[in-house]
């Protein structure tokens, strides 16, 4: 079987990679997990080192990365190179701060001396996603790598190149050959990858279908796993609230990455009392955006990544509208060539329609009234996902109240949700298990032993 990587602003074809052979992923599987032996030796200085020359050559090399990534999933440029940018923080981030963060606990006991070491687990699989292609890897990866562990990537498919990408530059970084490798292979492979017997743990960042799936052999194979699945984020505007500034950010962070972001909001929420003068201002600012070519710099939403993800974004539109929804803006696929959908605003949506009870994975704001605060809160939990959540208000006697009762992983105030590198990043519900990033994400990974010294 073919990898195919298709343009998805014209629909042709980049580059078709062969799938690799039973035999070629048991020869990494043992590469990685021989290179572990050695690698997990290697010191946190050391392992830092690499890191540091891995964010001065993202950075030095962003434009080329920025229109690989644009080219192989339609990202708007400007975002593809923000997005390479964050990947070298982030390794900057954890060169500084990982020898502070892995050193040994020591705890108070009856012995002459206990305390707490964190040790690598081995050979790490990740299952990664194309909507942030480089993003989503240097997020598993680096804390993985820091760590002692060996690393093992299958991407999408349709960003192979990518993959193949990040594989050249963290060796060029001067990590040891086969500390990290990318498998050429479907996702009908992986599988085989959790169950072979020198694999250690995997991590997961996709679907809730591909993350139930591989849950299901890694809790078979009694191997560690981490899940990052899908999210249909609330953005909470109260009376309270800066208008002006919740409906600019509101439009913002749902249409980044084209709206394919587990993290996008999803749903917007507004109190009823000043619903009509927000949505006047949420048109203004709605009507703004470019749809088009996402190598044009002034492009706000660019094509969809696949076709297949056009489509099932079009049916979740007609069905809430043969529901009772209202499309203000947009609502269609845009006349052109490429998998273009226009940025849709909706209004009259309630739950039970499509674009409330499930993931809309392209530039679709549904919005929904809520008669006041708590109604509103009550919405916003009305989801079987629990990633993040975006609540707008200046009265300060809410905000410690209202950011309790909301179930997700994140929940930010007066700002759109988004991951950083100091701050543990997951879900709850159907939006998986685990942290990636901070002290959090760092030791997701690691055997947390405890040494207990006796006279």
């Amino acid at each position: 079987m073919a990898l195919k990587s298709i343009n998805p602003t014209n629909g042709t074809l980049i580059k078709s990679y062969r799938e690799e052979g039973s035999k070629t992923i048991d020869g990494k599987i043992e590469k990685a997990y021989r290179v572990w032996k050695s690698w997990r030796k290697s010191s946190i200085p050391v392992k830092s080192t690499h890191l540091n020359e891995l964010s001065i050559l993202l950075d030095s090399n962003k434009k080329e990365f920025g229109e690989l990534i644009c080219n192989e999933m339609g990202k708007p440029y400007l975002e593809a190179v923000a997005e390479v940018e964050k990947c070298a923080w982030l390794s900057r981030y954890y060169a500084e701060n990982g020898k502070f963060m892995l050193k040994d606990e020591h705890v108070k006991t009856e012995a002459e001396k206990s305390y707490v070491s964190f040790e690598s687990l081995g050979v790490v699989l990740g299952v990664m996603p194309w909507n942030f292609p480089f993003w989503q890897v240097f997020r598993f990866a680096v804390p993985a790598l820091l760590t002692g562990n060996t690393v093992l990537l299958k991407h999408a498919s349709n960003v192979s190149g990518a993959a193949l990408a990040i594989e050249k530059v963290i060796s060029e970084a001067g990590f040891p050959d086969g500390v990290f490798q990318t498998l050429l292979i479907s996702s009908s492979r992986v599988k085989q990858v959790i169950e072979h017997e020198l694999l250690a743990a995997v991590s997961l960042t996709g679907s809730e279908e591909a993350g139930s799936k591989v849950a299901q052999t890694a809790g078979k194979e009694l191997k560690k796993s981490v899940l990052e699945l899908g999210g249909s984020d609330p953005f909470i505007v109260l009376k309270e609230a800066n208008l002006r500034e919740a409906a600019k950010t509101a439009v913002k962070a749902r249409m980044i990455n084209s709206g394919q972001s587990c993290i996008a909001a999803k749903r917007l929420i507004v109190e009823a009392s000043i619903y009509d003068i927000f949505m006047k201002i949420l048109v203004e600012e709605f009507e703004k955006l470019v749809c088009g070519d996402p190598n044009d710099e002034a492009t706000d939403v660019g094509p969809l990544a696949r076709e297949d993800i056009l489509k099932r974004v079009s049916e979740q539109v007609r069905l809430s509208v043969k529901k009772g929804a209202k499309v203000l803006i947009g609502g269609s696929r845009k006349k052109r060539k490429g998998n273009f959908y226009l940025p849709t605003l909706m209004v009259n949506v309630y739950p039970g329609m499509p674009v409330f009870d499930e993931e809309v994975f392209g530039p679709v704001l549904p919005v929904i009234k809520a008669t006041d605060e708590e109604d509103a809160i009550y919405l916003a939990n009305l989801t079987r996902f629990g990633l993040g959540a975006s609540l707008w208000t200046e009265n300060p006697d809410q905000i410690p109240r209202l950011v309790k009762q909301l179930q997700a992983g994140t929940v930010t105030v007066n700002g759109m949700v988004k991951s950083d590198p100091r701050m543990p990043f997951g879900g709850i519900k159907k939006s998986g298990y685990g942290r990636e990033l901070s002290q959090y994400g760092l030791k997701e990974f690691v055997n947390i032993k405890s040494i207990i010294i006796n006279r």
